[in-house]
């Protein structure tokens, strides 16, 4: 892999590789994210000029990112179970999902309500902006199942230029799931609107995001011998329509609302200079700017509403009752609000031929407000905490052989005492024949406070506060590539001191003293003329199985045949993939706060050891892609144990479509 950079601010960061599409050919960027070989950005699919970035949070960093025009898997692009199949998931399509690979996980958010909805939610370091010299505009829709039953999304973004430095846009998504079986929808929606302008000496990137999302909870079926054994239930059909399968809960239902204003700005100090002509040029020397050094201010809003509304009358499910104990209505709810500032100076890389790397030193202060239920129903309970924090930054991104980036913070007032974030990476890129072998070195420390709703919360069934003590992680990651061999290793070992979990009743627990995890994924893809077959393997061990279950063996296969068609203007894609994963004691699903803990011990079900297979085809024509899959097609073959999370049955088997047009001048 080959990474190429730019100095001036006003241009875009490119790490995923100096391939015709803008993307590493082993389907995976620097930083472990799938991404699409087979997809070519030329003049039939974008617009020619056409260019699209993502910014971080903190600085408003640029990192150019390939357009969508994903051909290679694009039946999996609406896949809760993402795109190789490592999320567990409830089913339906929007349900609450969790990686069963620990190192996929993220690190759980200010807000954790929405954690698992993670693929469904906007945050302003995954908004896409692009610049374009015609308005561009992409649709998408998704339908899986039947009129009545059936699960669709449809997405929408337009963007356009005010000028060759100004643009904006916006984008919506909009999910709705009625869900196969009972009590099990989903209706999801968000929006965003974005602008940016790229000046020179002055740069802005500024979003506003509102997601709304609201989730039918059934608390999963009541028996699991419908699935596993429905000779012995009380009807004795050898099958049961999913529909008239009980679930433990039929009226609740969780709503979340969250916005952000997000607002990222730095003005630029440099110079001019000629830009290099030919020899035999004789026209006047034209100038670019060259930034030297940036003054940044970030600013981000964002207010969270969390609502849990139940009317089931359900014994022995709560293990506790602290409000209204003669009612069972629940009517739970809690507001976060936060505000976050940060600036920073930073010396550029590049502006001359001794900067061979950028310095930024950073300063942030966050408040946070939250507002939680109390024990008088006529008050709230009001959490002020204030976070301040300094930092620097290092790193090296220009050049083709050897890049680096390594940032740290520490905590200096508030509840900020204490903690600290160290990480870094380094990657080599070795010339080999005519192939590159890239080599990546990742590591971090952490010391850090746990997210408040881990230490506080106020409902009618979940009650805590604890301060907790810190997490003391220590993580160490090596990967190798060689792109054309379709080749990829990765190995890491993490070390955590203080480990912070849902127990067995779904309150938040600290195991003391440490625990470690290692793991190591294998990708190997082959290619024999129109036949390819994609392989990831995962293994994993956690020193401690009942604290932190994990399946030791993950598998994913993809068996197909890619030909182009039509004077080569009709790609298609004709395969089966199959996902599979270890039995282990999976976590369990708490409705009430939205959240996935350690299974009772009277309850302990293992999950795994089935496999799904689903069967696909993939149409690409200039500016349309199109899919249809089979889902879930050995559903009632073999083994009976089709759950991803206890006592949540997988889909059977569903016919899935999809389109996605790109359209502009």
């Amino acid at each position: 892999m080959i990474c190429c950079t730019v100095n001036a601010q006003n241009s875009l960061t490119n790490r995923y590789g100096n391939s015709a599409s803008g993307m590493d050919a082993d389907r995976y960027d620097r930083y472990g994210n799938p991404v699409d070989s087979s997809a070519v950005n030329d003049a039939s699919t974008i617009p020619i000029g056409l260019s699209s970035w993502v910014i971080d949070q903190r600085f408003g960093n640029i990192t150019e990112i390939p357009v969508d025009t994903l051909q290679h898997n694009f039946q999996n692009t609406n896949d809760t179970g993402g795109l190789l199949g490592h999320y567990s998931y409830l089913g339906n399509l929007g349900a609450p999902r969790l990686s069963h690979i620990f190192f996929d996980r993220k690190e759980t958010s200010t807000f954790f309500f929405l954690d698992p909805y993670d693929y469904a939610v906007m945050h302003p370091d995954n908004v896409v902006y692009t610049n374009t010299k015609s308005p561009f505009t992409n649709l998408s829709y998704f339908k899986h199942g039947s009129s009545r039953y059936g699960e669709e999304r449809f997405k929408a973004y337009l963007a356009m230029n005010a000028n060759k430095r100004t643009g904006f846009g916006f984008n919506i998504d909009y999910i709705y799931g009625r869900g196969i079986y009972q009590n099990q929808s989903t209706a999801m929606f968000n929006g965003n609107l974005f602008f940016y302008h790229l000046g020179d000496k002055y740069n802005a990137h500024f979003s506003f995001i509102n997601d709304n999302l609201k989730v039918a909870e059934n608390g999963g079926i009541t028996d699991d011998r419908y699935i596993t054994a429905p000779e012995e239930m009380a009807e004795g059909r050898k099958e049961y329509e999913s529909v008239n399968i009980p679930t433990v809960l039929n009226a609740s239902a969780n709503r979340n609302h969250d916005f952000y204003v997000f607002l990222t700005q730095r003005y630029n100090l440099g110079f001019h200079r000629d830009i290099p002509q030919a020899e035999n040029d004789t026209m006047p020397a034209k100038q670019e700017f060259v930034p030297v050094t940036s003054f940044i201010h970030t600013i981000q809003v964002e207010r969270s509403r969390h609502n849990f509304r139940s009317d089931d009358n359900v014994e022995n499910y709560y293990k506790q009752t602290l409000l209204d104990k003669e009612n069972t209505f629940v009517r739970d709810s809690t507001v976060y609000i936060g505000v976050k500032n940060t600036i920073g100076i930073a010396l550029l890389e590049g502006f001359n031929k001794y900067a061979k790397a950028g310095l930024t030193a950073f300063a942030s202060h966050k408040l946070s407000k939250y507002s939680l239920m109390s024990l008088d129903p006529l008050k709230q309970d009001k959490y002020n905490e204030t976070e301040i924090y300094i930092g620097g930054e290092l790193t090296k991104k220009q050049g083709n052989f050897l890049h680096y980036h390594a940032i740290g913070e520490v905590g200096m007032a508030g509840k900020a005492i204490g903690q600290f974030d160290v990480k870094g990476d380094i990657d080599l890129n070795i010339p080999l024949w005519k192939d590159t072998v890239s080599v990546i070195a990742r590591g971090e420390i952490s010391n850090k406070l746990a997210p408040f709703y881990m230490r506080h919360y106020h409902s009618k069934h979940f009650w805590w506060d604890d301060d907790m003590d810190k997490e003391f992680r220590t993580r160490i990651e090596g990967e190798l590539s060689i792109a054309n061999w379709g080749t990829r290793l990765r190995a890491v070992v993490e070390n955590i001191k203080n480990y912070t979990y849902f127990n067995q009743q779904a309150l938040p627990e600290q195991k003391g003293g440490s625990l470690q995890v290692v793991s190591a994924c294998f990708n190997q893809d082959f290619k024999v003329g129109i036949f390819h077959l994609d392989n990831e393997v995962t293994w994993q061990k956690t020193s401690n199985e009942t604290v932190l279950p994990l399946p030791q063996l993950s598998l994913y296969h993809n068996f197909y045949i890619l030909a182009k068609l039509a004077k080569k203007v009709l790609t298609v894609q004709l395969g089966a993939d199959v996902r599979y994963f270890t039995k282990y004691n999976a976590p369990a699903y708490a409705p009430g706060v939205q959240q996935f803990h350690l299974q009772p011990t009277d309850d302990l079900v293992e999950i795994g050891g089935y496999p799904i297979v689903n069967v696909y085809a993939n149409l690409h024509l200039k500016r349309t892609r199109i899919f249809a899959m089979m889902y879930h097609v050995n559903a009632g073959m073999g083994s009976a144990n089709s759950f991803l999370v206890p006592h949540y049955p997988i889909n059977p088997r569903l016919f899935k479509i999809g389109v996605s047009w790109n359209f502009y001048d």
